[in-house]
């Protein structure tokens, strides 16, 4: 495998090298793993609603240790540190914080405190069965590392590219004439109330939102790897306007005010990767501790957007997480859960409505809705627009059975991803592209729900494999 270019000023893995990995894995693991953690239970006092608070706090820890290797050891595993990043925060700060203070989600009301440590027990089951798929697949690299032939990397086609910039411009501009300046400009709500009227089906609505944003991200990165290929002066002017011209209309989209907070963080880390944030072991560190960071601390002020002026109020840190919708994750899994011990599953149906979205409602009537819907439905819940993370989804497909299967192909599969992904951002490629704008939309994923997911998913791949070039036949050898 090709390492990462090294920056001059990286310390050597000898002597000081060493020391310097040590003392700043021992800093970001205290911060993350311990301090934080220690910090929380003094600041969040717990007022007896269970003990599921140790098992999502052993969630958090152990999310903040795989973290800080991740950070510190300088590779860009980005599939396996975004899998964490949602961990941590999103099944590790949020519930511990929650469950002590039983403030849970405002709305998944009145959840049964029998369900915690259940629930609790699910998600760390999940986790478990994740670094057992990881572990195969190390295992299975390992073997196939003393005699490998790596391809050199697919390249992306310059007419295809041309011709999705085309594409993708008028897909803007259809979305933009569609929802109007208020669905572009205006706040949240009112950007989501038009979305909702111009295309009712949560499905459509995410495809058509997916049509106005990938390609021209897509083609972003596709001119990026064209400007690294070519040394022509002309070339590269005309590249670099056709990118400036991209990202002008990306960002007139996804835009703090109207867009989702998860649709914009996807789009600024890509823009970060294509211009090289993550190609060398002290940018890596860097890029990967500022995205901890931003989620942690810049997330919560997002929100100050959303609604209009004057809605933002929290207090303290952990204030943003008590009773805030945004971190239901895991009273999703809890309701899932009591909806399969209620014997309510159907195996697969929700998975088979996710592959196929784009089937309409009018030809399948009883097309499966939103897992969070479902869920929300279920409990008899008013407010129905509620996640649905990968553990939930799982359950009301199988069952815990489905949770354990899920889950270890998700460390073997998110594992192989990045084995491919680290020589690709040294080397160009297509899968340079791919790695700079799925590992930060899986966020999405594991959020969920599922069936509004892969519709947007299903267009960025398109993006992608329609810009792919030709594979070239030779190859390079690796001895061990």
């Amino acid at each position: 495998m090709q390492p990462l270019n090294n920056d001059s000023r990286e310390p050597s893995r000898d002597g000081h090298g060493r020391a310097f990995v040590i003392v700043w894995f021992s800093a970001t693991a205290g911060v993350l793993a311990a301090m934080l953690p220690l910090y929380l239970v003094a600041e969040v006092p717990d007022v007896g609603r269970s003990s599921a608070w140790v098992l999502t706090m052993a969630v958090l820890v152990w999310s903040g240790l795989r973290l800080s290797f991740l950070i510190v050891g300088g590779q860009p595993r980005l599939f396996e540190f975004f899998f964490w990043l949602f961990c941590y925060i999103f099944m590790g700060i949020a519930p511990t914080v929650q469950i002590r203070s039983d403030l849970v989600s405002r709305t998944t009301k009145a959840m049964d405190p029998a369900l915690d440590q259940p629930a609790a027990l699910i998600v760390c089951f999940g986790i478990f069965c994740f670094e057992i798929g990881v572990l195969v697949r190390c295992l299975i690299e390992r073997r196939r590392a003393t005699d490998s032939a790596v391809r050199v990397p697919r390249g992306v086609d310059v007419a295809r590219t041309v011709m999705l910039a085309a594409a993708g411009l008028a897909a803007s501009a259809y979305f933009i004439s569609k929802v109007g300046l208020s669905g572009v400009f205006g706040t949240r709500d009112a950007a989501f109330a038009a979305r909702e009227h111009a295309w009712p089906d949560p499905a459509m609505r995410s495809v058509f939102y997916a049509l106005a944003i990938y390609p021209m991200l897509i083609v972003g990165g596709a001119l990026s790897q064209l400007r690294r290929s070519t040394s022509l002066r002309a070339h590269r002017t005309t590249i670099v306007l056709g990118t400036s011209l991209c990202l002008v209309m990306l960002l007139i989209i996804v835009n703090p005010l109207a867009s989702a907070r998860y649709s914009l963080g996807t789009v600024l880390f890509a823009i970060a990767v294509y211009l090289g944030a993550v190609t060398t072991t002290s940018r890596s560190r860097v890029t990967l501790a500022a995205t901890l960071g931003g989620l942690l601390f810049l997330f919560p002020l997002a929100d100050a957007f959303r609604n209009g002026v004057g809605t933002f109020i929290r207090s303290g840190f952990f204030g943003e997480y008590k009773g805030n919708p945004d971190y239901d994750a895991f009273w999703q899994v809890a309701n899932a859960l009591s909806y399969w011990i209620d014997g309510l599953v159907q195996p697969l149906r929700q998975l088979l409505g996710s592959l196929l979205f784009w089937v309409p409602r009018s030809m399948w009537s009883d097309k499966p809705i939103d897992t969070g819907i479902l869920l929300a439905q279920y409990r008899g819940y008013d407010f129905q627009n509620l996640s649905a993370p990968m553990w939930a989804e799982l359950l009301v497909n199988g069952g815990v059975a489905a949770v354990v299967v899920g889950f270890l192909l998700i460390g073997y599969v998110l594992r192989g991803f990045d084995t491919k992904l680290l020589p690709a951002l040294s080397a160009g490629g297509v899968w340079a592209i791919a790695g700079a704008v799925f590992p930060v939309y899986m966020t999405i994923l594991m959020r969920g729900s599922l069936l509004q997911a892969t519709g947007t998913f299903a267009v960025a791949l398109v993006c992608v494999m329609f810009v792919l070039g030709k594979q070239r036949v030779q190859t390079v050898t690796e001895s061990a």
